[in-house]
C-alpha cells in the first residue's frame, strides 16, 4: 500500500478490509512510512511499515 492510499482511506467514511500479515487492521494513524494500526481480532497495536499493508483482492 501506499501512502496516498492510507490517506484516502482514513478521509473516507466507508469501510475498507486493511491486512497486515493476513489479520485484519484499522489505521489509526500515519508518520511518514509508519502507519499505527490496531489488530481488529485484540486489543494489540502496532507502528508497521505502510508498504506491508495491504487490501485483499475480492476477484481472486
Amino acid at each position: 500500500m501506499d501512502i496516498s492510499r492510507i490517506h484516502s482511506i482514513l478521509a473516507n467514511k466507508e469501510k475498507c478490509d486493511v491486512f497486515y500479515e493476513d489479520r485484519p487492521v484499522w489505521i489509526q494513524g500515519v508518520n511518514d512510512n509508519i502507519a499505527k494500526v490496531g489488530f481488529i481480532d485484540n486489543f494489540e497495536e502496532k507502528d508497521v511499515f505502510i508498504q506491508d499493508l495491504y487490501e485483499r483482492n475480492l476477484y481472486n
